[in-house]
């Protein structure tokens, strides 16, 4: 299906929830990433780490306060100190654990994290990412994903395929490296996107679109293998 912004986004992190493995620990960045947790039942037994200095995230705050059917108010769920990496009040799950920045990177460098969900200002067909400098924006700095892209066992990308009518995915890229050659999959609402020797590989693509649209909507060469496969449409329920 075609998605707004708001579908799309849903969507995105719903699919990369799909990704993550049970008994992994994983890292969810700022923006989309943060909604991840939202899609990943207690039954998968997946920790979520926040760089900031905790395991054990769970839902965004406006999930859970909005949850009614749990009848979970938000005093009793939400405390407006724990927050995640993207600065946004969260839950955290029974047995979290809270510590000092210095082990949360001794975590993240010590290669102790499974996958980390990132957001992207561009990523490029050989893996290169570039994700801290916003052009034309002030922005604090590149955070921990230097570290994260090299310390991680996976890196997930999560992204609109587009901003504007510039694509994400590039041959190359042209702002500052967040690092090179990080990447293993990008997630958009037009598909999911594995990097391989060829490039972009399309693992599974948004079926409301055509090759030929996704091609011009990258910057890149895609790689369409055999295997490729339309997204489940579960995938696209209650967006």
């Amino acid at each position: 299906m075609k998605m707004n912004k708001e579908q799309a986004t849903k969507f995105i992190a719903k699919r990369i929830a799909a990704e993550l493995k049970s008994g992994t620990l994983v890292n969810l960045g700022v923006g989309i990433p943060t909604l991840v947790s939202d899609f990943v039942g207690p039954e998968r037994d997946i920790q979520m780490h926040g760089e900031n200095g905790v395991i054990g995230v769970g839902n965004a705050a406006f999930e859970v306060i909005n949850n009614t059917s749990k009848g979970i108010s938000k005093a009793e769920e939400i405390d407006e100190d724990v927050i995640n990496s993207g600065a946004g009040t969260t839950a955290v799950e029974p047995g979290a654990s809270f510590f000092d920045s210095a082990t949360s990177f001794a975590i993240i460098r010590g290669g102790h994290v499974d996958v980390t969900v990132l957001g992207t200002m561009e990523v490029a067909e050989n893996g290169d990412i570039a994700n801290y400098m916003i052009p034309g924006k002030r922005v604090a700095g590149m955070g921990g994903a230097m570290d994260l892209c090299v310390g991680a066992k996976k890196v997930i990308v999560a992204t609109f395929h587009t901003q504007g009518s510039r694509s994400k995915l590039l041959r190359k890229c042209t702002l500052p490296l967040t690092a090179s050659k990080a990447v293993n999959t990008v997630v958009t609402e037009l598909g999911v996107f594995d990097v391989t020797e060829q490039g972009f590989t399309i693992r599974e693509y948004n079926p409301a679109y055509t090759f030929e649209e996704i091609q011009a909507a990258t910057n890149a060469s895609l790689f369409i293998p055999e295997t490729v496969k339309p997204v489940d449409s579960v995938y696209y329920e209650n967006l």
